[in-house]
């Protein structure tokens, strides 16, 4: 009798936390769907910040112990359907952000995770433009719009706006109507400007705090000494939304003085946001930026370059042929 083989595939694997060198390409078993989820063939994974923090640190977020495979943004085929799976099928185009902040494995040649952290891919778009939306966007999207509220009017400063969550919540804070700032270098102010940012100031030459007033909505991508320095900008009664922990030296007491909200949020999976997400992109309110795009094989080079800082968008991996 034959015996039935695993099928195999590809993924980038890390057995210890540590430089962009521990990432390495393995073969491994190609998962299986259990009940409630897909397996996607993905032919496209979005790099994050969090990605590369997780490298370093390994996965601080949820304490998992390597070896694992990083990667939260997904973008592929669905290629089975677990049982009670009823909002996809096979053959479907779909992006999502699968199990965050647990590691999901996106940089792999498949992913299982439940159906509902994905949807249906819009229609214009690639794999790899796909692949630079689901955390980056959702994240904007829950700041902005679950958080913050953004209404019509509302005057909205987004720090590093030309970043891969910045630049898609300058478009979507314009798609609820508000009057958008940035900050950003000035090599920037022009792209920012032609996705609908009305100000920008470049940190480079002057201090925001100094000069950005009368502020609803802070969205502070950086953490640091930005979240103290922002509530400077904010009217009483405004609020202020880190995606990272807000440093240890921030004036909470002084925020709840002038009724300011401030706080930390962390980005959840959400097929809802990615739908709305979505209407946005088919509707021509909302594009992605992709600043590079590599191979799989690649990843070491891909979290170097992002550690820099200095890309503009997304850096994505191409998994697929």
């Amino acid at each position: 009798m034959s015996e039935t083989r695993t099928p195999q595939m590809r993924a980038v694997s890390q057995d210890t936390a540590g430089g962009p060198d521990v990432l390495k390409v393995i073969t491994t078993d190609r998962p299986v769907p259990g009940p409630t989820e897909i397996l996607v063939r993905v032919h496209a994974a979005g790099v994050n910040p969090t990605d590369w923090k997780t490298r370093a640190q390994g996965a601080f977020l949820t304490g998992a112990e390597a070896p694992f495979t990083l990667g939260f943004d997904v973008s592929g085929v669905v290629e089975e359907v677990g049982p009670g799976v009823t909002v996809l099928a096979p053959g479907d185009r779909v992006f999502g952000m699968p199990r965050f902040p647990h590691p999901a494995g996106a940089y792999a040649d498949y992913v299982t995770a439940p159906a509902r952290h994905f949807a249906p891919l819009p229609a214009g778009l690639d794999h790899l433009q796909g692949a630079a939306l689901p955390l980056a966007s959702l994240t904007a999207w829950q700041a902005l719009v679950d958080t913050a509220n953004v209404q019509p009017g509302a005057r909205v400063l987004i720090h590093a706006a030309a970043g891969g969550v910045g630049h898609l919540a300058v478009q979507i804070a314009k798609s609820r109507g508000a009057y958008v700032i940035g900050t950003a270098r000035q090599a920037k102010h022009d792209f920012l400007r032609g996705l609908g940012a009305d100000e920008l100031v470049d940190y480079t030459q002057q201090d925001f705090a100094e000069t950005v007033r009368d502020i609803d909505v802070v969205l502070d991508t950086i953490s640091g000494d930005y979240g103290a320095r922002s509530l400077r900008t904010l009217r009483p009664g405004g609020t202020l939304v880190s995606i990272l922990p807000l440093d240890d030296s921030f004036p909470a007491a002084q925020a709840r003085e002038a009724g300011i909200r401030a706080g930390f949020m962390l980005v959840e999976p959400d097929q809802a946001g990615l739908r709305a997400v979505a209407d946005l992109v088919n509707s021509g309110k909302l594009q992605v930026k992709v600043d590079t795009v590599l191979p799989l094989e690649e990843a070491a080079k891909a979290h170097t370059l992002g550690e820099t800082g200095r890309t503009t968008g997304k850096i994505v991996l191409s998994v697929a042929p």
